[in-house]
């Protein structure tokens, strides 16, 4: 996919009551009187679209008056002079953003603007909806009845919130997708009926001052082929999201500390690093709650008391393991009553320095996810207490990079001794906070790494860029695991590092309203898909299972996991070159490819036992010998022709991962 430059071939028509068409070589937009675009794929003279067609809908546009204007469509709206819908034909896609005028000497209140929409015809239809709603909840599902409403960029009541403001929509035949180019405030909400699903993008309500013009942030609508993996390559890439490649050291498997539970010690995980050593993993992350307070995070004496943290790392650096650490930057302990690990007190920071803290309307610490408050990163005296508790982190106690958890939106600022223009700056700040810290850690350490992780949802278009390995973030089974590799994939580049999250996260079943059982061993699904595999067992087994799930390295654990670490080191995919090959929720079995050292690696999954035929896409004509690499099988040779990808029949149970070889 290429975003080109403005098409010098632009094609516009505009006829009284018609729609206004803006078409390239690639894609026709047409916008109707109503302001809803119909969308068209061109592909080899056919027309390929999912909209529902014209319907009998309010006129809102005046199109007869359009104007182009210096490579764009102006529009006003009817009986609005002031306010104009601005269009930009970029290869696949309609840019969009609306320009209001106040003529007043007094503020003028906008309600919430929709900029552009769709509406797509009643059939079988898959989506993306990119908002962090809810933990767990999947964000490439069916349309339903009923309305998402989708917000993003914002916090939500629970806590949650942030998101990549995109929604795609596909079948066998086409894709199109709208997006918001904007992290701030807005929403893109869905909703399905019998008459077909519509898609909105929407800007909440504001107020212009006297005599001010207002352009919107752009939004736009594209078509593509396949599923969501294009919409969100071409977002992040008008967006310039994508972040800079990781260092090789992002790749490599990793142990986490969260098989132990809240109060994991020294002794616990020296236990440990034999077995880390013996299979081969180069990472130990040190999970929540090894620290006093949130906002503090000095060592707790009662399990890391004196030097015995500093003492720890240093072990490990001489085992040759790295060491990650667990921190939510941005949180403060409050005595509020509330926590689930520990019972809250006074931080040392929220005592010291109360005026940093974000207050709500009622002039209260806003509280942020885990009923915590929140120093606020728009000041610069904050961003300068994470810089320097960073650089203290890595130079001092010598660890080699952090899993930033629980990291979502940070709620709106209304204390008053901020002077903030508005009270979204706290939340438009947050992302410089993670910014400064990934710049003040690999500047001590280059080869430090960075997660950032949205516990259960989708991470935020705000501080997407500023984490060295993108996480999978608590996903509830398998099939979660590899769409969300696909999805940071396609937002991080085909060869970002990606971590599938510990591999009993893979098979979980619900244990009441909040609480889940993991007994998961599936690695193929993050290796297959070209992620990052990692692990939270506990070594030498002691016969508890948590109710979390089963987490003993037991014998035959051992054998399994032994196998799959091996197995991941030898082949390294999560290194290599993600394509996008085929379709979720059209190919069948589910399919997948990774390119690495000039072979074409292939992965398929299926619910059980499958059987049948899958298609080799990618090889260039010619003869390739086909491998089962998971199970050490041959499986023939395959010859490709020029548009005729080899089929191959095969027989497999859950997962079936290949290689062709020339």
């Amino acid at each position: 996919m290429t975003i080109s430059k403005l098409l010098p071939a632009l094609v516009c028509v505009v006829a009284a009551a018609a729609p206004l068409k803006l078409a390239g070589p690639r894609a026709e937009f047409q916008v109707l009187p109503s302001g809803r675009i119909l969308a068209t794929r061109l592909e080899g003279g056919r027309r390929l679209t999912l909209d529902a067609g014209p319907g009998r809908e309010a006129p809102v546009l005046d199109l007869r008056r359009a104007q182009a204007a210096g490579g764009r469509m102006e529009v006003p709206f009817l009986g609005a002079p002031a306010r104009t819908l601005i269009l930009e034909l970029r290869g696949e896609a309609l840019l969009a953003s609306i320009r209001v005028v106040n003529p007043q000497a007094r503020p003028l209140p906008l309600a919430a603007q929709t900029v552009l929409r769709t509406r797509m015809a009643a059939g079988p239809l898959h989506s993306f909806q990119g908002s962090s709603v809810e933990w767990g909840e999947d964000e490439v599902l069916e349309p339903r009845p009923g309305t998402r409403p989708n917000a993003m960029g914002a916090m939500n009541p629970n806590g949650l919130g942030g998101g990549i403001p995109v929604a795609a929509f596909w079948n066998a035949a086409t894709c199109a997708s709208l997006g918001f180019l904007t992290t701030g405030a807005c929403a893109l909400p869905v909703t399905g009926g019998p008459g077909g699903t519509t898609a909105a993008l929407v800007l909440p309500a504001r107020t212009l001052a006297p005599h001010e013009t207002w352009t919107s942030p752009r939004c736009y609508v594209s078509v593509h082929a396949g599923d969501f993996y294009d919409p969100l390559r071409l977002w992040s890439t008008l967006m310039g999201r994508s972040p800079k490649a990781p260092p090789a050291t992002a790749y490599e498997a990793t142990w986490c500390s969260w098989g132990y539970g809240f109060d994991i010690t020294p002794a616990q995980m020296e236990g440990v690093l034999p077995k880390l050593k013996d299979l081969g993993l180069a990472w130990a992350t040190l999970d929540d709650r090894w620290f006093d307070a949130y906002g503090d995070w000095k060592p707790r004496p009662d399990t890391f008391p004196g030097t015995s943290l500093r003492d720890l790392v240093d072990r490990y650096h001489r085992a040759g393991v790295k060491v990650q650490l667990w921190w939510l930057p941005l949180a403060a302990e409050i005595p509020n009553g509330k926590g689930e690990s520990h019972r809250y007190r006074q931080s040392r920071v929220a005592q010291d320095h109360p005026e940093w803290l974000v207050l709500d309307p009622a002039g209260r610490p806003a509280l942020m996810v885990r009923d915590l408050a929140v120093l606020d990163p728009a000041l610069p005296e904050v961003r300068a207490y994470f810089r320097a508790m960073a650089a203290g982190f890595i130079r001092d106690t010598g660890f080699d990079g952090f899993k930033m958890d629980n990291v979502y939106a940070v709620p709106p600022c209304y204390n008053p001794a901020h002077h903030h223009a508005s009270p979204d700056e706290s939340t438009r700040a947050a992302a410089e906070v993670y910014r400064e810290i990934q710049e003040t850690v690999h500047a001590l350490k280059p080869e430090a790494v960075i997660q950032i992780c949205p516990c259960g949802t989708l991470p935020s278009a705000d501080w997407l860029p500023f984490q060295d390995q993108g996480v999978t973030a608590d996903p509830v089974g398998a099939v979660q695991v590899r769409r969300r590799i696909k999805i940071l994939k396609a937002l991080m580049g085909p060869a970002a590092a990606v971590f599938g999250d510990h591999v009993e996260l893979s098979a979980m079943s619900r244990e009441g309203h909040d609480d889940w059982f993991e007994t998961g061993e599936d690695f193929a699904s993050t290796l297959g898909t070209g992620g990052v595999v990692g692990t939270k067992f506990v070594w030498p087994p002691t016969g508890v299972v948590p109710k979390s799930g089963p987490v003993d390295l037991t014998p035959a654990r051992e054998a399994t996991w032994r196998k799959w670490l091996a197995l991941y080191d030898r082949k390294g995919l999560s290194s290599g070159t993600f394509l996008n090959l085929y379709t979720l929720g059209v190919d069948h079995p589910e399919g997948y490819a990774v390119a690495k050292d000039g072979i074409l690696h292939y992965a398929f999954y299926a619910p059980g036992p499958w059987r049948g035929e899958v298609e080799l896409r990618g090889l260039r004509p010619g003869s390739y010998r086909v491998r089962d690499y998971a199970e050490g099988r041959d499986l023939g040779t395959v010859t490709s022709a020029e548009g005729r990808p080899p089929r191959l029949a095969v027989a497999f149970t859950d997962h079936l991962l290949l290689e062709a070889a020339p």
